[in-house]
């Protein structure tokens, strides 16, 4: 979304997911389900923006490991106190990234191809 909207509309969706996550979840767990949300998603921004001009695939990597990993804590401390499940909520989120990467090989390899096209008829 960062790539094609801008930084301003990335933070405006992670705050509509924010609020919509406060709003689905069960009323026990609107505060770990919300801020866990927030503090995940503000962690993957921070970590992705530096990094998605030059390493697109890097970025993507290491800002969802960063908030796969803040959003797992931040759910089951709040949620549940514990920390008890915390490697099956890593495993199995690690596993949707690298399920991902091949989609993001792609958009890398197309929006290279755009730029080399749009450089040779400019």
């Amino acid at each position: 979304m960062q790539r094609r909207l801008g930084k301003f509309w990335s933070l405006v969706a992670i705050g509509l997911g924010a609020v919509t996550s406060a709003y689905v979840a069960p009323p026990a767990l609107v505060l770990a389900s919300t801020t866990a949300f927030l503090l995940s998603e503000l962690a993957d921004f921070v970590v992705y923006t530096p990094l998605q001009e030059r390493r697109l695939v890097t970025a993507v990597v290491l800002s969802s490991t960063v908030g796969l990993a803040v959003d797992s804590i931040v759910f089951l401390w709040l949620a549940f106190g514990s920390l008890d499940f915390l490697a099956g909520q890593i495993v199995g989120k690690l596993w949707m990234v690298l399920l991902s990467l091949p989609v993001i090989f792609w958009v890398r390899q197309r929006d290279s191809l755009r730029s080399n096209e749009e450089a040779r008829s400019a």
